[in-house]
């Protein structure tokens, strides 16, 4: 049973603060300057570059993989640590396409996320224009599933509304039809539940600065299934990729097994700070953090729609069908979201209407949502997001 008290206590949320953008970047763990204060002075200060052997840095992509792959249901040894999100899905993506070479359809939504996106219309163009990113609705994603796929590339919770794609529907009917699937975890991954080897997936890749707490800017990782993971030729050929980088041949042999994902030098600060991020989800039960999601979830949903009119529910109603996040609706959604900032309230905005708020029970509960929709109903009622101030628009909404 998860002590959500005790996990409460684990983070700095700043005093008077109501934090509801967990789902964007998660707050600092309490531990993590220690971490990386250790890391910096006894490993880093007194070690220097003997603390790649000395403190296990070049294991760390994998050892924090092991560790993240009970949050997604993955193998042992098959999920690993490093760069960005958008790089782990170019590698999923052109791995994935060469295993199907003879099919040319990429298929998401348009409620992918843009990056996801980018990186597909980047990767076809590098590939001669031969392949399509075909797009259709998100409740049409199925019905689109047809043998011209050669890949599905698809978020499992939407960035912008919570809805929930179904993980093993959508991966039986493609695999069915001869498809491969790449599932992008990044609003997925300590929200809920994830089993990408119950479900079949071949390829998962996510990011730890949203609800794993682990920082601006920590890494992303990348899971492959055992039927592709010793298969699979990496695209991006880096030299932590190769099977004995440090004999420093002139040619690219991949290593074996997931290692062969691997690209650049590890960001070892940021993931001393993931290390310590991790330390909390290790006490934390998936199920139990996810009935209480459903919960809050549940309560935000009805708080807002009884004293909230005029905001449109973007989020899906039904539990299985959302996320950890609420968004609702509204043509002033960017000047009311920054009155409600600054108020002491954190949600975000996402183009073009979308007031979006995660809820992650390891720091929110009820006492926060019902004070922060009192404070949207404030706001509201009196109109105070007409200000010139609020209406300004900053370079990251």
């Amino acid at each position: 049973m998860t002590d959500f008290a005790w996990t409460r206590d684990q983070f700095h949320i700043p005093l008077g603060l109501i934090y509801l953008d967990g789902n964007s970047l998660g707050p600092m763990p309490k531990a993590t300057p220690a971490r990386l204060e250790r890391m910096m002075t006894e490993e880093w200060g007194e070690r220097l570059i003997t603390g790649w052997n000395a403190c296990g840095w070049m294991q760390m992509p994998r050892r924090l993989g092991d560790r993240l792959g009970r949050l997604i249901g993955a193998e042992e040894g098959h999920v690993v640590v490093g760069d960005t999100l958008s790089i782990k899905v170019f590698q999923a993506l052109s791995a994935a396409l060469q295993v199907v070479p003879e099919r040319r359809v990429i298929l998401s939504d348009r409620g992918n996320f843009p990056s996801d996106l980018y990186m597909a219309e980047g990767l076809i163009h590098m590939l001669g224009d031969r392949h399509e990113l075909r797009l259709v609705a998100p409740h049409e994603l199925e019905d689109a599933i047809t043998e011209e796929v050669g890949v599905l590339l698809v978020t499992e919770v939407d960035y912008r509304t919570g809805r929930r794609h179904d993980l093993k529907a959508l991966t039986r009917k493609a695999h069915d039809m001869g498809a491969m699937v790449i599932w992008d975890l990044a609003h997925s991954v300590g929200a809920l539940p994830v089993h990408v080897a119950a479900g079949g997936a071949d390829f998962a890749v996510g990011c730890t600065y949203k609800y794993i707490n682990a920082g601006p800017g920590a890494p992303a990782f990348i899971y492959v299934s055992p039927e592709h993971v010793d298969h699979v030729e990496p695209a991006l050929c880096g030299w932590l990729g190769h099977d004995k980088p440090f004999s420093f041949e002139p040619g690219y042999r991949p290593a074996e097994g997931i290692e062969r994902m691997r690209v650049g030098t590890p960001p070892v600060l940021q993931m001393a700070a993931l290390d310590a991020a991790l330390d909390v989800w290790d006490k934390v039960d998936m199920g139990r953090l996810r009935k209480r999601s459903l919960e809050l979830t549940g309560l935000m949903i009805e708080e807002i729609e009884m004293n909230c009119p005029g905001l449109k529910l973007a989020t899906p109603r039904e539990n299985e069908a959302r996320g950890s996040q609420v968004s609702f609706r509204s043509e002033h959604g960017y000047a009311i979201m920054q009155a409600l900032i600054d108020l002491g309230v954190i949600g975000d905005f996402r183009a073009p209407d979308i007031l979006r708020f995660g809820i992650t029970p390891l720091y929110i509960g009820e006492t926060e949502i019902k004070e922060a929709v009192e404070v949207l109903a404030r706001i509201l009622r009196g109109a105070l997001w007409d200000h010139p101030k609020y209406h300004r628009r900053k370079p990251v909404t």
